[in-house]
């Protein structure tokens, strides 16, 4: 029997018998999974509720720099592409398991309690006071924070294009200038010309007022304002 062959298997059996019973092992095995349960409800309760920690205790020398941003680049995003940039507690849909587990890491890494999570997204994926793509931060300190997490489907291609309008007052004008260009372009004007004076100039501001004012009346009646005036804010629009 002292020469019978055993697999690696067989002999980690053995050597794990000679220091535990079954029983101890599943007392430890068990203690170790309810303790990681408790850290994951602790996780998932501080991404729910509402911090004002602005800066967390990281080692530096561990962070990945490519996961650093300045509040002045995630607002530039925000304001590009229409998003908001929130407390975590005023999300609306489910926080991946994927995210609680890549914070488990971070702190047991750093050593730490992490606190004052913020993520990016469009303004329909949270519960905003009344009053597709998010981003996990959370903060190091002097408006820097860490990404620690991105879910769900890429933002699609033209959704910068669509929003440009809205950016800001500047490119809302712009847009309206192009439009009733092109409006007067194809406006046809042959008879008119010849009876009114500057007839296109006419058609142009004719246009462009029209279109400023309908587009304004819509838009600011509605609650809706600008990218660079919502990036940040908590209050939804009607």
């Amino acid at each position: 029997m002292l020469l019978k062959n055993r697999t690696l298997v067989e002999e980690l059996l053995m050597n794990r018998k000679k220091t535990l019973s079954e029983e101890q092992l599943l007392e430890e095995v068990y203690s170790i999974l309810n303790q990681n349960e408790i850290e994951r409800e602790r996780i998932s309760n501080n991404l729910k509720g509402e911090s004002s920690t602005n800066s967390n205790d990281f080692n530096f020398s561990l962070l990945e720099t490519e996961k650093i941003f300045h509040e002045n680049q995630i607002k530039k995003i925000c304001i590009d592409y229409r998003l908001r940039f929130l407390e975590s507690s005023l999300f609306a849909n489910k926080i991946p398991e994927e995210a609680v587990t890549k914070i488990n890491s971070l702190e047991k890494e750093h050593h730490t309690k992490l606190e004052g999570f913020k993520i990016v997204a469009p303004s329909k994926a949270f519960n905003l006071k009344n009053y597709d793509d998010p981003l996990l931060f959370v903060p190091i300190g002097n408006d820097y924070y860490y990404l620690i997490h991105q879910w769900g489907n890429d933002l699609a291609w033209y959704r910068k294009l669509m929003v440009l309008p809205f950016k800001n007052i500047v490119y809302f004008l712009l847009f309206c200038l192009v439009v009733s260009l092109m409006g007067t372009y194809f406006t046809p004007t042959n008879n008119l010309s010849k009876s009114v004076a500057l007839a296109p100039l006419i058609i142009f501001l004719f246009l462009f007022k029209s279109m400023v004012g309908t587009i304004a009346y819509y838009f600011f009646m509605m609650g809706k304002n600008f990218n660079n005036m919502i990036w940040n804010r908590p209050f939804k629009e009607n």
